[in-house]
């Protein structure tokens, strides 16, 4: 069996700094960038429960002429889905997801 190992990852943003994770499960792996007030992630994450504790967050998707293979990529993707907190920082469905993580 393959040895699954979580990856951890930091990039400074316009005002503050994001945390990166890559959490392997089964044969796909999870990813989200998180900073101290909210979080973009890829599918898998419920962000409407997170609305329950007023947490903006995010969901980000790729276009047809890309793929969520990076951390890196999560911020290049755009903005598919947002909970009301998301909404109420001015976040938008098709925003980069680097300009949501900037509002959060």
């Amino acid at each position: 069996m393959a040895q699954q190992i979580l990856c951890h990852q930091r990039i400074r943003l316009s005002y503050k700094d994001a945390f990166g994770y890559i959490i392997p499960v089964g044969t796909t792996n999870l990813m989200v960038w998180v900073t101290d007030e909210g979080m973009i992630a890829t599918e898998g994450f419920d962000v409407e429960a997170l609305a329950i504790f007023e947490i903006p967050a995010a969901i980000v998707g790729v276009s047809e002429d890309s793929t969520l293979e990076t951390l890196d990529s999560l911020l290049d993707a755009e903005v598919k889905a947002a909970n009301l907190p998301a909404i109420q920082r001015r976040i938008d469905i098709g925003m980069s997801g680097r300009e949501a993580l900037n509002r959060m």
